[in-house]
């Protein structure tokens, strides 16, 4: 089986990006960059008890994708408890909305955002009342 074990974040400014998700998530960081060569922070977005995933944020290699370019990768989306309150950190924090808070009827809530380095996540609140 080829199981989603990991994830990378590609990232400009790695404390932006470490303040970002820090704030808006409650991820920690692990200093790996010895290990990579490069800036590279391990992220731990939750409890090894949950569902999920953890990643990591690593130094850009090329420029960024470009403000309304098609996606061309992969999308993280994030399982949140309180959407509204999640999009408001978002803002608070430099992201900015790509596709605006949508209903999955009868499932939950769906939104995307641009983080401070110009990656696009999702995040997604569980809610079978959403319609």
């Amino acid at each position: 089986m080829g199981r989603l074990v990991h994830f990378e974040i590609h990232v400009d400014d790695m404390d932006r990006a470490k303040k970002f998700y820090g704030e808006v998530f409650n991820w920690s960081f692990q200093d790996w960059s010895e290990y990579a060569g490069m800036p590279y922070f391990g992220a731990v977005t939750g409890d090894e008890k949950e569902p999920g995933i953890n990643g990591a944020l690593m130094q850009r290699q090329s420029p960024p994708p470009q403000p309304g370019q098609a996606m061309n990768g992969y999308a993280c989306t994030m399982g949140v408890e309180d959407y509204d309150l999640t999009e408001e950190k978002i803002l608070q924090n430099g992201g900015t909305v790509a596709m605006p808070k949508y209903a999955l009827p009868g499932m939950a809530w769906q939104g995307y955002y641009m983080d401070t380095e110009g990656n696009i996540f999702g995040i997604h609140q569980p809610d079978e009342n959403a319609k």
